[in-house]
């Protein structure tokens, strides 16, 4: 039995901005989600420069190379976006978030890459955990003991982010995890879990076993909660396959 990545994804801009600077990829073996920031062409472009520059990965990996080149990746990205910079100074602050999981050849294991406020939730057993953490300002006041999970969901704040792939230094979160056959995951931009609650989010995961009726209804309620910001979402199922 081996275990296989399969996935789909979905991207809205909501009801409220102009155009879209949210940016997904939903491979064999690679997922992400990218949500530019600094202006509407600077952001967009930053997100699209992630993107585009961490899809090669999405190929067969060894397990034991799976952080390495994550961070290949990721530093090629900020590269690109540094020199994207230097070429028009209009875009100086321009930026992105990147979430991604890269899933092993083997599909013994699979490696997640994260900076900034998109999020990686797993979905297994009937429990919704957020593995990601929030590189934001609320989530620092939350780790200090300041605020409650609950109050920075609301707090005026909540939007400022603490890091980001701008070009500069950055020290993404990497992590490791066995997956398990039934296991589901969601990649989302915060246009999804600023307005839509977890249990929400879980209640959807358990109820649509089709991964595109499950990002489009996703996508919806982002949109029936007012749509504030782009939405994009990305669903990954773990399968038992031979």
């Amino acid at each position: 039995m081996t275990l296989k990545l399969r996935s789909t994804g979905a991207t809205d801009r909501g009801l409220i901005r102009s155009g879209n600077q949210d940016a997904f990829h939903a491979g064999t073996w690679l997922v992400a989600v990218a949500d530019g920031m600094g202006g509407m062409a600077a952001g967009d472009l930053a997100s699209s420069i992630a993107m585009q520059t961490i899809v090669p990965l999405d190929a067969e990996t060894p397990e034991d190379a799976l952080v390495a080149a994550l961070r290949g990746g990721i530093d090629l990205a900020s590269g690109r976006i540094r020199q994207a910079v230097e070429e028009d100074p209009e875009r100086q602050g321009m930026g992105t978030t990147l979430t991604a999981l890269l899933f092993a050849r083997t599909g013994s294991c699979l490696a997640l890459a994260h900076v900034g406020d998109s999020r990686a939730y797993l979905f297994r057993e009937g429990v919704l955990k957020q593995i990601t953490r929030d590189d934001t300002f609320v989530q620092m006041l939350v780790d200090q003991g300041l605020i409650t999970p609950e109050q920075a969901s609301s707090h005026p704040r909540r939007a400022v982010v603490t890091q980001a792939l701008q070009g500069g230094e950055v020290s993404p979160a990497y992590a490791t995890m066995v997956p398990w056959a039934g296991d589901r995951w969601l990649l989302c931009s915060d246009g999804l879990s600023n307005v839509v609650r977890p249990d929400t989010l879980a209640e959807v995961l358990a109820g649509y076993s089709d991964r595109e009726e499950c990002a489009r209804r996703l996508i919806d309620l982002a949109l029936r909660a007012g749509g504030p910001d782009n939405v994009t979402v990305v669903v990954a199922d773990v399968l038992a396959e031979g």
